[in-house]
């Protein structure tokens, strides 16, 4: 009798056994050392919830609102290159379980699924994340597909000018081009369940790129491709470029130092998310919780936050509204379910979120996410001065 899911690490677990180790690898770690991806956890484990007794909490809401649009509870699934390879149609399928909960779905550039892909199969609008790419009119054309597919957010990623180095992957031959070792392809065929159903998927390569990139016919040579394609000369102008040409609403997505993300709020953009791109780009960087206090006593809450790094559980998500977030994107998490189980996989991880998010918030005597403040919160000794500037009352 298999073991019951209890938590997001049960379905780590899990995937951990089904998903060729290579591409397993590729969502579990981090850059460099990292030091970071293992910060963005600790940090979040640092800070403590106060339980408080004797508090009407019998009315509980989980609800909130997300650059605007309703969600369930105060996640969105982040973009994630590859999701396709760790479960057949695996965009799709995220998309679908996350419309059928009730928050966002964020649709990365380096989607194995196309954006066409996912809007056909999915009711509800969900959101495309960007690169700006050295071919500025590929670029153009991504803003395009995505407002002819409804998207009703776009995500400009910041941080990936140039890429970290992620040394999981190249142990496991997930370079560019990629490298196929003995040890990678006996994985893989220990692993016929995975094998047969990705094969079976709409696509296996980059479907955002497809037949759209002279020359680049195969996974390999798309994968050269977009590794010419990050640009070290990624600017402010470019953002205020993007702005304009898609002309709805823009998230930026990298902030981690309160002058950026004062530039950003100063571009008129409808959201920012404190990352640090999970801890798989500037290893040695702070974690985004620690962040996360010091932008939003800088900006006064006169711009929406969002939150992403290192959340695995709902006493996450409230330690992440509490100070400052209107709610958290999950990459890993979903991933991890996935992996596991498919698309019963990505609700069941929401599931989990919400039921830990709705226990957390009855016993730290919470009735509303959105009221959820630093009060709820001990922080250590040295993160006290960033949050005492927090309003206590927010409103809904």
């Amino acid at each position: 009798m298999p073991a019951p899911i209890t938590c997001v690490e049960d379905l780590r677990r899990l995937a951990r056994k089904r998903v060729p180790r290579a591409f397993f690898d590729y969502v579990d770690g981090g850059s460099y050392d990292e030091v970071t991806l293992r910060a963005n956890r600790d940090d979040l484990a640092r800070i403590a919830l106060r339980q408080r007794v004797a508090i009407n909490v019998e009315q509980r809401s989980t609800a909130t609102t997300l650059a605007g649009e309703a969600a369930t509870l105060p996640v969105a699934l982040a973009p994630t290159g590859l999701t396709g390879l760790n479960w057949r149609n695996g965009e799709m399928l995220a998309a679908r379980a996350a419309e059928r909960f009730g928050v966002p779905f964020t649709l990365s550039t380096m989607s194995i699924c196309s954006i066409e892909d996912v809007a056909g199969f999915v009711q509800r609008p969900f959101w495309f994340q960007l690169y700006v790419m050295r071919d500025r009119g590929f670029a153009a054309s991504l803003i395009e597909r995505a407002r002819a597919a409804r998207c009703s957010a776009l995500v400009l990623t910041l941080d990936l000018q140039i890429q970290g180095q992620r040394h999981r992957d190249i142990r496991n031959g997930l370079s560019v081009p990629p490298r196929l070792t003995w040890a990678n392809a006996l994985d893989i065929a220990r692993k016929p369940a995975w094998a047969l159903g990705v094969l079976a998927g709409r696509r296996k390569s980059f479907g955002n790129l497809e037949g759209r990139i002279p020359g680049a016919d195969s996974l390999s040579t798309l994968s050269q491709w977009i590794a010419g394609q990050f640009d070290p000369t990624l600017s402010w102008d470019d953002v205020e470029w993007v702005r304009k040409l898609w002309g709805g609403k823009l998230i930026l997505k990298g902030i981690l130092d309160v002058e950026d993300a004062k530039i950003a709020a100063g571009i008129g953009c409808d959201a920012l998310v404190v990352s640090n791109h999970g801890g798989r780009q500037l290893d040695g960087a702070i974690s985004s919780i620690r962040a996360l206090p010091e932008i939003a006593d800088a900006l006064g809450g006169g711009t929406e936050l969002l939150f992403d790094g290192g959340v695995r559980s709902g006493q996450d998500v409230l330690k992440a509204v509490a100070l400052g977030a209107r709610g958290c994107l999950i990459g890993r998490a979903f991933l991890y379910g996935l992996g596991a189980m498919g698309e019963a996989g990505v609700t069941s991880v929401l599931e989990i979120l919400q039921r830990e998010l709705d226990v957390s918030m009855a016993l730290t005597g919470t009735r509303d996410v959105r009221q959820a403040t630093p009060e709820l919160l001990r922080l250590p000794f040295d993160w006290a001065s960033a949050a005492q500037a927090l309003p206590l009352r927010r409103a809904a």
